[in-house]
């Protein structure tokens, strides 16, 4: 891979093709906030709180910087004016969604996010996709999946295959950021193991 040269928040910087925005700025010490990138998983760009404004041939243009890969004579900005209120805007969506989730609640205080303007019925999850990708891509258990679309897009537990993975393995919760995946979970296994009744237990 060839060495391009770029510039991020006004510093040139030489780097390899194929790394991506948010992996160069990284290693420069510049601190872009991500709710839905992991090392270990495939970019996904569900969150978006890493959008980045980037300037290329004379065009602007907004991305996700965990998707965009750089690219010769590259101009990025990670905390321009514009960049700063698109991130406010969806944290107030997400903050909706998930009003106690802390790793929002952080993010809302450090982008002086003091009240949000969405109104909807908290589902505490921000749908990043982590306990999913994860469970499909590190632990190969596709146990875990999206159903419905739109706004009636949830995380489920496969039940068949969530019986007999999930309680010995776990290993996504702590990926989740409003720990949604986790009351997701004991309401599914309290379905597909429920207690015993006790007229059963006078039967017996």
């Amino acid at each position: 891979m060839k060495e391009i040269l770029l510039t991020i928040d006004g510093r040139e910087v030489k780097t390899r093709e194929g790394k991506t925005i948010l992996e160069v700025a990284r290693g420069m010490g510049i601190k872009i906030p991500t709710l839905c990138y992991h090392e270990k998983l495939e970019s996904y760009g569900a969150c978006r709180i890493c959008t980045v404004e980037i300037e290329t041939h004379g065009r602007k243009n907004f991305v996700a910087a965990c998707l965009y890969p750089v690219e010769e004579k590259l101009t990025v900005r990670t905390k321009s004016e514009k960049v700063i209120k698109i991130r406010k805007m969806l944290l107030e969506l997400m903050l909706a969604y998930a009003p106690e989730a802390k790793v929002l609640q952080d993010l809302a205080q450090e982008y002086e996010v003091k009240e949000a303007h969405f109104k909807k019925d908290p589902s505490f999850c921000i749908l990043c996709g982590l306990c999913v990708r994860y469970c499909a891509e590190v632990e190969k258990k596709n146990a875990i999946g999206f159903a419905g679309r739109g706004e009636q897009r949830e995380v489920i537990f496969i039940p068949q295959v969530a019986s007999k993975e999930c309680p010995s393995c776990k290993r996504c919760f702590p990926l989740c950021s409003t720990e949604a995946l986790q009351a997701n979970f004991v309401l599914t296994q309290a379905l597909m193991f429920p207690a015993p009744s006790s007229e059963s237990k006078s039967e017996e």
